[in-house]
């Protein structure tokens, strides 16, 4: 009786133990060595091997299985993965010198928690009885044992998710910083600009950019990637374009320099797409660039021109091999209408993209409507939607609407900020 008492009490001790790690917050490698111990050392069980499961099964502890044998005794056990019930474990099929007697299966409710197979089972050091004896309470250590390291992992991943939120935080007031507040809207120019994110961060970017009292920029950009560090990408590319726009007055030159800026700070993982056009009120004069971006539509005179000069995507390349400026002479009215390839990619129900002759012929008919560059996107924005149908969009989308109504002699902004 007093044996039985003896390991009774070891029993109650390792349980006490174990609790009372969990309790200060040991961590999952001091709790697996705590089990290792019990089972080991007080049920002398010789050879054991611990499967967790989370969507499938992988082993977090094993020992006294003979040296490369591990891989194929885990293969072993996959015969086992439907099991419910403590099982006597077949001899056969399994590596020598990592043989296996027992399954102990650990369930919470329906879903499984963990497998305990042991092997070579010794008597107890104080002799009463085999660990044979002691599989339920086996089951029931390694069930406190796997609850709390899934509680652990809840808890890493509740800390994950807290850091993702504060990280899109981040990301979206980054952005919110890229993009000009206020467009100008008045007699001579009507600029206005839709932005959809496909997630909560997006890779694309646009601009308004006043050069001086004849001159004023606009561009749109598209970053490969998401998240925080496409945002941060962009940043730090809206932040070089505004500081070596004001220090060259050549497109061309300014978009080697924006190219070596995006290669050293992305180092070759991501590249952006840009446009840039840069229009002069008295020679009524527009120069562009298109870097690997899809091409905007010019309407002028009730013509349609794609706006495709220019070169490769920027940080694709260390030298840009071929680079070449538009350079448009600019009749009043013309409209422009700059976007990124989650517009023209959308897709319907039968698969078939929205595209950029469609994009076209609408961009078309609302400008010679009358509508404000405002009234354009909404317009195609709504098309959109309803050409999609029930499919969901798969990119961000965006789009950035110039009007050049008339010649005027205006100052660019005005005193409160707003338009020319």
């Amino acid at each position: 009786m007093e044996e039985v008492t003896d390991i009774s009490e070891e029993k109650l001790n390792s349980l006490f133990e174990l609790t009372k790690s969990i309790n200060l917050n040991a961590h999952v490698g001091e709790l697996l060595a705590i089990y290792r111990d019990v089972l080991e050392t007080r049920l002398n069980v010789g050879r054991l091997l611990l499967l967790s499961y989370d969507s499938d099964w992988k082993c977090i502890l094993s020992y006294g299985i003979a040296q490369g044998s591990l891989e194929f005794a885990f293969e072993r056990t996959k015969g086992y993965s439907h099991l419910a019930e403590i099982t006597e474990v077949s001899k056969d099929g399994w590596p020598q010198g990592a043989e296996m007697d027992i399954l102990i299966p650990v369930y919470h409710k329906q879903t499984p928690l963990a497998h305990v197979f042991l092997g070579d089972l010794g008597e107890v050091p104080k002799g009463g009885s085999s660990a044979l004896k002691h599989l339920p309470y086996i089951q029931t250590m390694t069930n406190i044992l796997m609850v709390a390291i899934e509680n652990k992992k809840l808890a890493k991943d509740h800390i994950h998710q807290a850091l993702l939120k504060h990280e899109l935080d981040l990301a979206r007031e980054i952005q919110s910083i890229l993009v000009p507040s206020v467009l100008p809207h008045n007699e001579e120019l009507d600029v206005a600009a839709y932005y959809l994110p496909f997630h909560e961060i997006s890779g694309d970017y646009y601009d308004f950019i006043p050069l001086n009292e004849t001159e004023f920029a606009f561009c749109i950009a598209d970053v490969s990637g998401k998240g925080v560090a496409a945002a941060l990408l962009m940043s730090n590319f809206q932040a070089s374009l505004h500081a070596q726009i004001e220090l060259t007055g050549s497109l061309t030159e300014l978009i080697t320099r924006l190219n070596k800026n995006v290669m050293e700070t992305a180092k070759g993982e991501s590249f952006i797409t840009f446009f840039i056009a840069k229009f002069n009120r008295l020679t009524q004069t527009l120069h562009y660039v298109n870097a690997g971006h899809y091409p905007p539509i010019l309407l002028m005179e009730n013509m349609v021109t794609l706006l495709k000069s220019g070169g490769p995507a920027l940080g694709m390349l260390h030298q840009i091999p071929y680079l070449k400026e538009g350079i448009i002479a600019i009749n009043t009215p013309a409209s422009i209408l700059a976007y990124t390839d989650g517009v023209t990619e959308v897709e319907n129900d039968k698969h078939e993209e929205f595209g950029t002759e469609t994009l076209a012929d609408l961009f078309v008919a609302y400008a010679n409507s009358g509508m404000t560059a405002q009234q354009v996107n909404d317009k195609i924005a709504e098309t959109l939607m309803s050409y999609k149908g029930r499919k969901q969009y798969t990119d961000d989308v965006t789009l950035l609407c110039c009007r050049i109504l008339k010649r005027t002699q205006l100052p660019l902004f005005n005193q409160n900020g707003g338009g020319m």
